[in-house]
């Protein structure tokens, strides 16, 4: 349980933010990796904590033989199902603790809001609950994705649903203590008040404007509905309240064809 005088919302800028989620996944990646081993598995791509596979889903479409970008790509799993099926990945993390349980591959480490490739360079881009939630400036992140992608290139992403931040940081929590709208981010902090985990917010309107801005139509969003059978707790998410409220947005964009 996190200390609750270490939990505010308070402003935390791209520099703060940065150090404090690189620092952070660091020091958790092999305990995340361990702990969630069941639900991540070793090469699947899961989309989301209601067990959302890209199996069943088919929102990247065929991806052997695409130039496919993997944005926060955490442990790799997602790269490796990627790389099983045929796609010429490349992967990128933060954390260089998550990328060296990665293993070898095509990892390099990066920063989501400064990506080190070149304009056009692939047909997809994915990213399950990787960077957007852990940056400050999101939509310098589509815009960049948006750079690298070709005309019709598309970019599929999860992300913590927006109705979920209007409730506390429990599974239990069904009560709504927090205003939509508030988008001041989510902080936790040592003693002496230097952030060691920062998550930002956006509403459903923000991510919209942020994809258009950047050159990308919106042609779906997933809402995963909690499976019956499913009783597994991941952190917040649990089927108390995945049952009766979304917790995850999967968002399909693509850029414009030429």
């Amino acid at each position: 349980m996190k200390d609750p005088d270490a939990v505010l919302r308070r402003p935390a800028g791209p520099d703060e933010t940065r150090r404090a989620n690189a620092a952070f996944w660091d020091a958790y990646a092999p305990g995340y990796q361990r702990d969630h081993a069941s639900e991540l598995g070793t090469a699947s791509f899961v989309w989301s904590p209601e067990g959302a596979r890209e199996d069943d889903l088919g929102l990247l479409g065929a991806v052997e033989g695409r130039r496919v970008l993997d944005v926060g790509c955490g442990a790799g799993q997602t790269t490796r199902w990627l790389a099983a099926r045929g796609a010429r990945v490349a992967a990128f993390d933060l954390s260089m603790a998550q990328l060296r349980l990665a293993g070898a591959g095509p990892y390099v480490r990066a920063d989501a809001e400064s990506l080190p490739f070149a304009d056009a360079a692939f047909d997809l881009a994915c990213s399950a609950y990787g960077a957007l939630p852990f940056v400050a400036d999101s939509a310098r992140v589509m815009r960049e994705v948006a750079r690298v992608l070709r005309p019709g290139g598309r970019w599929v992403f999860s992300v913590t649903h927006p109705v979920r931040w209007c409730f506390p940081d429990t599974e239990t929590g069904l009560t709504v203590t927090t205003s939509y709208f508030d988008r001041t981010p989510y902080v936790e902090q040592g003693e002496d008040g230097v952030a060691t985990y920062v998550e930002h917010h956006r509403t459903f309107g923000d991510r919209v404007r942020e994809a258009v801005a950047a050159g990308l139509a919106v042609v779906d969003v997933v809402e995963p509905e909690w499976p019956d059978g499913h009783e597994t707790t991941y952190e917040q998410w649990g089927p108390l309240r995945g049952r009766l409220i979304p917790g995850t947005a999967i968002w399909v964009t693509e850029t414009a064809r030429s």
